[in-house]
């Protein structure tokens, strides 16, 4: 069963998302043209009519440019309620 939390957190990872593709000047369709994907892929994941997973994720900030494990962190700290830490192997 999804918790508000939930959703909470994964509207903060899409909002991360569109951010960033805003950022890079991409219009949703040039985004999707990139990932090989129709137009609606992009349009769906960004209105929360689809899930995203996380291979998908991982694609589309590759394709964005941006840190995958930023974000994951990000999330992290909106969960716990501290603050993001970078993490070493």
């Amino acid at each position: 069963m999804k918790t508000r939390r939930d959703r909470s957190t994964y509207d903060l990872l899409l909002a991360e998302l569109q951010k960033a593709r805003k950022a890079a000047g991409l219009t949703q369709e040039e985004l999707a043209k990139r990932l090989g994907r129709p137009q609606s892929f992009v349009s769906k994941y960004e209105r929360r009519e689809r899930r995203l997973d996380v291979v998908e994720f991982v694609s589309i900030t590759m394709t964005l440019g941006i840190d995958s494990t930023a974000i994951i962190r990000g999330l992290e700290a909106a969960i716990t309620g501290q603050p993001a830490e970078r993490r070493t192997h």
